[in-house]
């Protein structure tokens, strides 16, 4: 084996010493040097496959750094930073070593160069992520943990059985491009849709992300789908179906963040559409397209941790994450309020700031790609993350009615960590050639032609003067006390009442059988009692000349039945 490790065992390694470490201010020093300390162990390398190991007859390689891999490190390793910082008040000893774990098997996964060591740091997330919403320690979060931790050990089990059919079937378990062409990789393929909140299988998350703790909800933000998002990239960049899905996933989400009312439960809608513009781009995959993908992996995991710190730091003054509950903040809390908007900004594609510069290369791939009813599907959702993200969640927490609530700014750490955050998604948005360089493939795309600002910022007025009227119209912001159904209402309460009715009829039906049956039996007993009894007709004492004429009866019979 190299002596060059992944990097995820640095992670694993401060995890372990993490606990031994009884000062709460050195264990949080010592949290935030870990990523930093995993970072360096890789970015100086050159692109090339490191760290393999010899395991039965495979060969498994745990560090493999190329464009897209490392572009996706990067990420990672700067969203754990950003997530230890903004976590620095949390002593729960749990979730930090949860934290440290979580974000490790991510990066072990993203340098993966073979499917078995994606599979073990794939459960790896799933068993670590999970902790973070149990650190909440409510009813309803275990509950909500059981959950997930089913769907995504369910998403490994799918991958794990796909990779065993894939090396029947090929002889290798190397993690590169597939074709859609087997039952191995559509189970592949499955998994990594489960995990990256495809249609209909994506309530998992906005299930899971609100009952997480405030800090692990940042957290959560920035991993799992990602890594799907990186998996899809490697695996299946340029599979038709991801353009369709991916349309989808930006559009749906849309209506409901637009009327939820727990403010992160709409950041996770948010985050659905969002990941709907890099599936596209996957799909697609042309370099633009793919690059595109990246670019706004990086950009929307920056900006969406940016706005659950937001809430969270409401949620941590207030104890309320509910638009129904909040609102009158601006004065409270300013530097919150000014973070939220420079996150807010981002989302919605506002030039200056990140988004403006990474999905325009997506929504640029669609259109010269010939896909308009998909370009038209990206653009609506461009308007419509501007009504529920880029507009609501500022407007209702911190410019709404006065709810009569003074509290303190965020704390310190939470203010930096979200200074950070919003110093990168402005640096990005100015400058986006700090982010194209590190992209898999060259990017020649002028983000601020005239047309391209123009374009957006007549998009950008449509959707504010929209919102303008409906707020006039008193239908938006919507800050309703609700529950919204969703598809997980279908294995939520939909099947397993379906479940109880048919339980119900079946076990109706066995009893009847079961009485039937009792029925026929006593019937039957009570007819050989009288025949065999002894009262019965065989019992009776019978004449000798009679049982003779039965005896030749019966002889007649058989001989007549042997000459026939």
């Amino acid at each position: 084996m190299s002596e060059i490790v992944t990097p995820a065992l640095i992670y694993v390694a401060g995890a372990l010493l993490t606990p031994l470490i009884r000062h709460h201010a050195l264990r949080g020093l010592f949290l935030l040097a870990v990523p930093l300390v995993a970072l360096a162990s890789f970015i100086a390398l050159p692109f090339a496959n490191y760290g393999t190991l010899p395991f039965l007859d495979l060969r498994l390689g745990f560090l493999r750094i190329d464009a897209l891999s490392y572009a996706f490190a990067l990420i990672f390793s700067l969203a754990a930073f950003l997530a230890l910082l903004y976590a620095w008040h949390v002593r729960d000893k749990v979730e930090q070593v949860s934290t440290l774990l979580y974000a490790g098997a991510a990066i072990g996964a993203v340098f993966a160069a073979d499917l078995v060591t994606l599979f073990i740091f794939w459960e790896g997330t799933a068993l670590a992520s999970v902790f973070l919403i149990w650190s909440r320690r409510t009813e309803g979060a275990y509950h909500t943990g059981l959950r997930y931790l089913a769907i995504q050990i369910g998403s490994g089990l799918l991958l794990l059985v796909g990779i065993i059919l894939h090396y029947q079937q090929t002889g290798s378990i190397a993690f590169e491009r597939m074709e859609l062409g087997s039952t191995a990789t559509w189970l592949i393929f499955l998994a990594f849709g489960i995990k990256c909140a495809f249609p209909l299988l994506n309530n998992w998350l906005q299930d899971a992300y609100p009952a997480a703790t405030l800090t692990g909800t940042v957290t959560l933000s920035a991993f799992t789908t990602k890594l799907a998002v990186y998996a899809l990239a490697r695996g299946f960049a340029g599979t038709e179906y991801l353009i369709y899905i991916g349309a989808a996933m930006a559009v749906l989400p849309v209506f409901y963040a637009t009327i939820e009312n727990n403010l992160r439960r709409t950041l996770a809608y948010s985050l659905n559409s969002q990941l709907g513009f890099m599936v596209v781009g996957i799909g697609i995959g042309t370099p633009l397209a793919l690059s595109g993908a990246v670019a706004h992996a990086a950009a929307s995991t920056i900006y969406q941790a940016l706005l659950f710190m937001s809430v969270g730091a409401v949620l941590y003054r207030t104890g309320s994450d509910k638009a129904s509950e909040l609102g009158g903040l601006a004065r409270s809390m300013p530097l919150t309020f000014l973070f939220c908007i420079v996150g807010a900004f981002s989302i919605a594609s506002v030039p200056l700031f990140s988004g403006f510069v990474t999905k325009s290369l997506v929504v640029s791939a669609a259109g010269s790609g010939g896909y308009f009813a998909v370009w038209i599907a990206l653009t609506f959702a461009s308007v419509g993350v501007l009504a529920h993200t880029g507009i609501r969640i500022p407007y209702v927490m911190f410019l709404g009615a006065d709810r009569g609530l003074k509290v303190a700014e965020a704390p310190r750490h939470m203010l930096v960590a979200m200074g950070l955050a919003s110093a990168l998604c402005l640096a990005i948005g100015v400058w986006p050639q700090l982010l194209y360089a590190y992209l898999p493939h060259p990017v020649e795309y002028r983000a601020f032609s005239l047309g391209h600002v123009v374009t957006q910022l007549q998009l950008l007025a449509f959707a504010g003067l929209a919102f303008a009227l409906l707020m006039r119209r008193g239908v938006q912001p919507t800050s309703l006390r609700s529950i919204n159904l969703d598809t997980d209402w279908l294995y939520r309460r939909f099947l397993p009442g379906l479940v109880g009715i048919l339980a119900y009829h079946v076990r109706d039906a066995w009893r009847g059988l079961a009485r039937f049956s009792y029925y026929r039996l006593e019937r039957m007993l009570v007819a050989v009692y009288s025949t065999h009894g002894p009262q019965g007709l065989l019992a009776r004492t019978w004449p000798t000349g009679s049982m003779v004429l039965w005896i030749a009866v019966l002889l007649g019979i058989t001989l007549s039945l042997a000459y026939l």
